[in-house]
């Protein structure tokens, strides 16, 4: 199954409405993008499915020995402040940041750019698509965001104000200053 996408020009989902529309089918994975385009999101089959799940519990587990902040899987929606709903493969938020969130902010999707994000490119995903929203995700204030590419055994870096650094068979990536000490080693990913 192939990503699609739904044109809604005529049909502007609320806040509300969107999230009733994602609880109400559950089994399937929505995104909305700024200008209101539904993104039904294929699942992963199983070797992206264990990537990703790696990926989420060594964020998750330095997030626990650090305890700077909050770590979100890729079932997680973010209302971007461009108005698009946005689901990364992993994220991570500032505890200060998340902590000044309601509770029903919380609840529902929060109305939040994480600081940091993941993409992992699945077989199926197109690169041009990713790298659009990653660039999605610098405009609405995510401060470090990784592209992962076992395809082409890449590693795209977007940081605020800076261009787009590609590494090639990286064997570590490092979050520098903003998850201090955390580092991923890339030999399950690529």
């Amino acid at each position: 199954m192939t990503l699609l996408t739904l044109n809604l020009d005529t049909v502007h989902l609320t806040d509300e409405q969107f999230y009733e529309l994602c609880q109400n089918n559950r089994e399937l994975q929505f995104e909305r993008t700024a200008e209101g385009e539904l993104i039904i999101m294929p699942p992963v089959g199983g070797e992206s499915g264990n990537r990703e799940a790696d990926l989420i519990i060594d964020l998750g587990i330095w997030n626990r020995q650090t305890n700077l902040g909050f770590t979100f899987s890729s079932s997680t929606v973010f209302k971007l402040p461009n108005g698009a709903n946005r689901s990364p493969d992993a994220a991570w938020i500032k505890r200060e940041r998340w902590q000044a969130l309601t509770p029903e902010q919380k609840r529902k999707f929060p109305h939040i750019a994480p600081d940091f994000v993941v993409e992992l490119r699945s077989a199926t995903d197109e690169l041009e698509t990713l790298r659009k929203k990653m660039r999605e995700y610098l405009n609405a204030g995510v401060q470090l965001g990784w592209l992962i590419n076992p395809q082409q055994q890449q590693v795209e870096i977007y940081r605020q104000g800076e261009d787009v650094e590609v590494q090639n068979l990286p064997t570590e990536l490092s979050s520098e200053n903003l998850l201090p000490g955390f580092s991923l080693s890339l030999s399950r990913y690529l």
